[in-house]
């Protein structure tokens, strides 16, 4: 399966199960199998240790803690449309994760900013000590 231009995963590593759909649908969704549970193990699997780490390090509710993460797909009738639907958040998934975030530049606060800063400060310390009763001198 292809995810990007440059990355892309064997259709073994992935695993899917037919179950059944959850809630209302009538009759159809008590007999029929028409979900798709998709299976990926992020840790078995070929992509780049650092695409892997960062798929960990998510912390999604789908990823178990052996680092498997499991979509369930349930919106359509068909099997065939809920695999595709499963395959397409899989693929969404490790694309954000593919991306390496821009490392963040410390700044520093401007001269304008700290003396605003300690001017606003200054004003509201006096507008504070004016509230004071007279003779209270704690």
């Amino acid at each position: 399966m292809k995810i990007t231009s440059r990355l892309s995963i064997a259709d073994d590593e992935i695993e899917f199960t037919a179950v059944r759909a959850q809630g209302a649908g009538g009759q159809h969704v008590n007999k029929t199998n028409s979900a798709a549970q998709l299976r990926f193990d992020i840790r078995a699997s070929s992509l780049p240790q650092e695409c892997k780490a960062r798929l960990l390090a998510l912390g999604d509710r789908r990823i178990s803690g052996d680092g498997v993460l499991v979509i369930k797909a349930q919106t359509h009738r068909s099997l065939e449309r809920n695999r595709t639907a499963a395959l397409e958040r899989l693929a969404a998934l490790i694309r954000a994760a593919s991306v390496r975030p821009r490392p963040r530049r410390p700044t520093r606060p401007t001269a304008s900013s700290k003396r605003k800063r300690l001017e606003y400060k200054t004003r509201h310390g006096r507008t504070k000590a004016a509230r004071a009763r007279p003779g209270d001198d704690d």
